[in-house]
């Protein structure tokens, strides 16, 4: 038969005596057929917060490095070293004795703990093997954290656990109904624990049904004999119970035809998960970032998991009010977000006169700017914001389909003009496109959108795209907080500066896009030979019945380099210009004294 690779867990029986511990690893030294021993190194206050009902026993089950060293070195004499991990207090103590490591086990409660995944992401555990205690995870999820701990931790092996501990916990909850399914579903080896009274036969059998179904680690809890410890009592054997343990084997199959997660093992697992909690306060227009806005503790708040936010935040959503510091999230705390089109345009272009107006094909530039922006998905409104200069009213005239709101607002400030525009219809996220740009991509977009929420961000854009494609992504919230320095906002048609020049107040996502969606043509209308080669383009898309989309446009560019080198001479005026670029960086800089709250 298949080698059974046994581990005995010490959990918390030693109930923070260090002389315990050692007289523990001298009574199991001579046990044959034990392969590994597992140790639970934590501390009180970075577990938990200090109103769990069990901080004060963490404060009491708490040894120190030089106690775990000394420990860890003892026992590594006799087998492999397995490490339980919590918190950052158990990554410290994985990290100074990596070398004395075999493998690692992650509850779980903090499966979903991103701050903890990160740590061991720092470690090379090529050469390393994980368990992952999947106790009340459904099949999509335990997919998902597969996957997680595959591409960022990285360990040479990963092994999936059934089984979790209560008191008592009852020969139906054992998981053994689990492994069969298991199998089925994924090609990682098996390990069972289950957390039997050493009294009950079952304590015995149980574990030896479940290597015969195919699990191929053993996890039992053990003790000394004698006095019944404080702690972990209720499901560890002592030497001579696992002696008969070792020796014995039964089938069981009456417990195999439990539902996959049923209620005692899901109450288990809310009552124990380590949830995310906000370390820092939040403003309603937020989107959060599990990484960099939460703490994952046990705590007895309630409040969303992991997962379920991540679900929220892929579904578009914002949160909905403030949240203060320490706090959980829930449901009612989303909003989904109020997305917009703000296309900024105005008729006083000097370099080409009224080019907003100027014939494309047979639309003029700003309605086939528009046109293209309708194309836009997951967006609620789409509005042309020009200023109120009398000149400027001719632009509504052509705002292209009834649709799109017309709104005339402050001549000069562009920031001003479209936190009125935000004010008014109540919007989250802004999507800036300038009139400029009649090419503008909703590839290009999606792929932005994406990525802005993924990342919480406040401001997002392409770090490299065909000049006049790629829209911005602004959250109405950090487009407040800058104003709240500008009451007078020079030069914000060019928006971007003020947000580039200021990245420690705001969350910058620059983002890289694929290939695909990528060239250096210049697609931004300033001078006649952008409008010449506009003409072009929209030629061929009239000629051949085509709707608009960035991969035609770019596999017609591809094939006549005569048309895309019409205008590849020019150049962007805040690039080249450093007169323009000195004002930019005067004008939009917040003052160094100003600090993000």
């Amino acid at each position: 038969m298949r080698p059974l690779y046994n581990i005995i867990e010490v959990a918390n029986v030693h109930a923070g005596d260090e002389n315990y511990m050692h007289r523990l690893i001298d009574d199991f030294a001579d046990v044959e057929g034990v392969n590994g021993i597992k140790f639970q190194p934590f501390k009180y206050d970075k577990i938990a917060l200090d109103d769990f009902p069990w901080y004060d026993v963490y404060k009491e089950l708490f040894f120190n490095e030089k106690q775990w060293k000394g420990i860890i070195e003892k026992a590594g004499k006799h087998w492999d070293i397995w490490i339980d991990t919590f918190d950052d207090y158990s990554f410290e103590v994985a990290r100074d004795n990596f070398a004395h490591v075999y493998g690692f086990k992650f509850q779980a409660s903090t499966l979903y703990n991103k701050n903890l995944i990160a740590l061991f992401t720092q470690l090379d555990l090529s050469q390393k093997k994980v368990i992952l205690n999947i106790s009340g995870l459904s099949i999509d999820q335990i997919t998902q954290v597969v996957q997680e701990f595959e591409t960022k931790v990285k360990p040479g092996e990963i092994i999936l656990q059934v089984g979790f501990q209560s008191y008592p916990t009852e020969f139906i909850d054992s998981g053994l109904s689990k492994i069969d399914i298991i199998k089925n579903s994924f090609n990682n080896k098996i390990s069972f624990a289950d957390h039997i009274a050493p009294t009950e036969p079952a304590s015995i059998h149980l574990p030896v049904s479940a290597y015969l179904k195919g699990a191929a680690y053993i996890e039992k809890h053990i003790c000394l004999s004698g006095d019944q410890p404080k702690y972990d009592f209720y499901s560890s054997m002592n030497k001579q119970q696992y002696l008969e343990f070792m020796h014995e084997i039964k089938n069981y199959e009456a417990a195999l035809g439990q539902p996959f997660v049923n209620s005692n093992e899901a109450r288990y697992l809310t009552n124990s998960i380590q949830i995310p909690i906000l370390k820092k306060s939040l403003q309603a227009g937020t989107i959060p970032h599990l990484e960099r806005d939460f703490q994952f503790k046990r705590s007895k708040q309630v409040g969303l998991r992991a997962h379920e936010i991540e679900k929220y935040i892929q579904d578009f959503h914002i949160l909905a009010a403030d949240k203060k510091q320490n706090t959980t999230i829930h449901s009612f705390d989303f909003k989904k977000a109020n997305i917009a089109t703000i296309i900024a345009g105005r008729l006083k272009s000097t370099r080409l006169p009224s080019k907003a107006t100027a014939k494309i094909g047979e639309l003029s530039s700003v309605e086939l700017c528009i046109k293209n922006c309708l194309r836009f998905k997951r967006v609620n409104h789409t509005i042309l914001a020009t200023s109120t200069t009398e000149q400027d009213q001719e632009l509504k005239k052509h705002t292209f389909a009834p649709s799109v709101l017309f709104h005339a607002g402050d001549p000069e400030d562009v920031i001003r003009r479209y936190l009125d525009v935000v004010d008014a219809l109540k919007i989250d996220v802004i999507i800036r496109v300038t009139a400029d740009n009649p090419f503008v991509s909703d590839d290009i977009l999606q792929h932005l959108l994406e990525s802005h929420f993924r990342s919480g961000a406040d401001y997002t854009s392409s770090r490299k795209a065909a000049i006049g494609t790629s829209p911005e992504i602004i959250n109405a919230s950090a487009l407040k907080y800058l104003k709240s320095f500008f009451p007078n906002a020079n030069y914000s048609e060019y928006m971007t500066w003020y947000f580039m020049n200021n990245q420690e107040h705001f969350n910058i996502n620059i983002v890289d896009l694929p290939p695909s969606l990528v060239r250096d043509y210049r697609l931004t209308l300033d001078y006649q030979e952008d409008l010449d080669m506009f003409r072009k383009i929209e030629e061929h898309f009239s000629k051949n019945n085509l709707e608009y989309n960035i991969a035609e446009l770019f596999q017609f560019l591809d094939a006549n380099p005569d048309i895309a080198n019409i205008n590849s001479h020019l150049t962007l005026a805040y690039k080249t210009d450093q007169s323009l670029i000195d004002k930019l960086n005067e004008f939009t800089k917040i003052p160094d004294v100003v600090q993000k709250p």
